[in-house]
């Protein structure tokens, strides 16, 4: 019998149709113009998106890396609560929806999904990529003005992904706070820049001072102990790249790696990584140096060497991102 595909899978597969009858050239001048706007500091009051050509473009391009990351920081959350899944889960800012594919690809099963996006040629094309995963079939895709007075119901889980950089401050201080408000868990993800990572820090001390704990990244709800414009907290995420991708970027490689910042937080009991790996891990001739952010408030640079035998073995083997010590885990 021939196991069903991954959600990953399934989805390349799905995006796979989208640019039929669109002229690559066009395409690929559609995904420039949007990453501009995407990537500008200057907050829109209107959508980014604004017609279909506009939407298939930027999903076949966007969908797979923001799956990838928004994927890698769920997988660390579940890490830290291996005993919850959620009941329900509300995707704010969710456009053509790649949080929500990220959610079943980590949780596997029904929930009730709410997607909340203030374009609707995105909603459109998110259900409609959608019918490919059973688990997003009955879906709710509902156009919703993301901003100061966002409202929501009750859910388990909250995600907020490549959002908080289209809005105003004012705006973003308010779809956290609502989001604090509704949830049980928010799992906020941003580019992995300087300002993106400035911007997840905001939202994880709102978080904290709303009564949550941080489960991941870091291994502790305290400050953050990197010191601002000096550094800036990120991890990346590897992204099969598509003809669009490679039309785009130019390039030969089969694949790139996505840089993103972000903050899982809970009302729920939760047990963060002893420490994580904050950079790619250096390996030199018989050790490995490893920078990990430490429960107690620090970042350290720990070098593990053939003396420490299947510590070393695990050293070579862990991956920026990756919690510290391995044996911490179920």
């Amino acid at each position: 019998m021939t196991a069903p595909a991954r959600p990953s899978e399934t989805l390349r597969t799905a995006l796979g149709t989208l640019l039929d009858g669109l002229p690559p050239k066009p395409a690929a001048q559609a995904v420039e113009r949007l990453i501009a706007n995407y990537r500008g500091a200057t907050p829109t009051d209107s959508p980014i998106l604004r017609d279909r050509a506009d939407v298939a473009a930027y999903a076949a391009y966007r969908m797979p890396a923001t799956f990838e990351a928004v994927h890698a920081a769920l997988e660390a959350f579940a890490e830290a609560t291996p005993d919850w899944i959620p009941a329900s889960h509300t995707d704010i800012g969710g456009g053509t929806g790649a949080a929500t594919w990220a959610v079943t690809a980590t949780w596997p099963g029904d929930r009730p999904v709410t997607v909340l996006d203030w374009s609707e040629p995105a909603l459109a094309l998110g259900r409609e990529i959608a019918t490919a995963n059973p688990a997003l079939r009955d879906a709710r895709w509902q156009r919703t003005r993301i901003g100061k007075d966002l409202t929501l119901p009750a859910t388990d889980l909250v995600t907020v992904s490549y959002v908080l950089n289209e809005l105003t401050p004012a705006d973003r201080t308010a779809l956290v706070d609502t989001a604090a408000a509704s949830a049980q868990t928010v799992v906020i993800v941003e580019a992995g820049t300087p300002a993106g990572y400035a911007r997840v820090i905001e939202a994880r001390d709102r978080l904290i001072a709303g009564g949550f704990r941080v489960a991941a990244p870091c291994p502790h709800s305290a400050a953050c102990p990197i010191v601002p414009g000096e550094d800036w907290c990120h991890f990346s995420a590897r992204v099969s790249r598509s003809s669009l991708h490679r039309q785009v970027k130019g390039g030969s490689l089969p694949y790139e790696d996505e840089k993103f910042s972000y903050v899982a937080a809970t009302r729920l009991p939760a047990t963060p990584a002893s420490a994580r790996v904050i950079r790619r891990p250096q390996i030199r001739k018989g050790q490995v140096l490893l920078d990990l952010c430490e429960p107690d408030e620090h970042l350290t640079r720990r070098t593990v060497t053939k003396r420490h035998g299947d510590l070393y073995k695990a050293a070579r083997d862990a991956a920026w991102g990756d919690p510290w010590p391995p044996s911490d885990r179920p």
